[in-house]
């Protein structure tokens, strides 16, 4: 699976923006699929994630009521819908899919810059 993430960009706080996150190579039917974010200086951490269906999602802490995952097989696309941002949302955001068999997160997108100004 290959994934290609877009939508970065800088916003002032406050903003919004909506990632998206497109999938070739294999359809993600089998697949659940996620985002991460690297801040500077700081390791990679789970933001959100859905479920093949679509009908289970979760979300780390700091995004809980702010972020909305979702997905859309047909299009074998995933989206990340990011409100209220906040200046420690600043960090590139990578998606990533993982095997219903499998229990890592075994395929990546490049990333996409996101910048919050305050």
């Amino acid at each position: 699976v290959q994934l290609q993430a877009s939508g970065g960009g800088l916003v002032q706080a406050g903003g919004s923006l909506r990632l998206s996150c497109a999938a070739s190579g294999r359809t993600l039917s089998s697949y659940a699929m996620g985002w991460f974010r690297q801040a500077p200086g700081k390791e990679r951490e789970f933001v959100a994630s859905i479920s093949v269906s679509g009908l289970t999602t979760d979300y780390a802490d700091s995004a809980k009521g702010r972020f909305t995952i979702s997905r859309d097989n047909a299009k074998n696309t995933a989206s990340l819908q990011m409100n209220s941002l906040k200046p420690e949302d600043t960090a590139v955001y990578y998606c990533a899919a993982r095997n219903i068999a499998y229990s890592d997160w075994r395929y990546w997108g490049q990333g996409t810059l996101v910048t919050v100004s305050s």
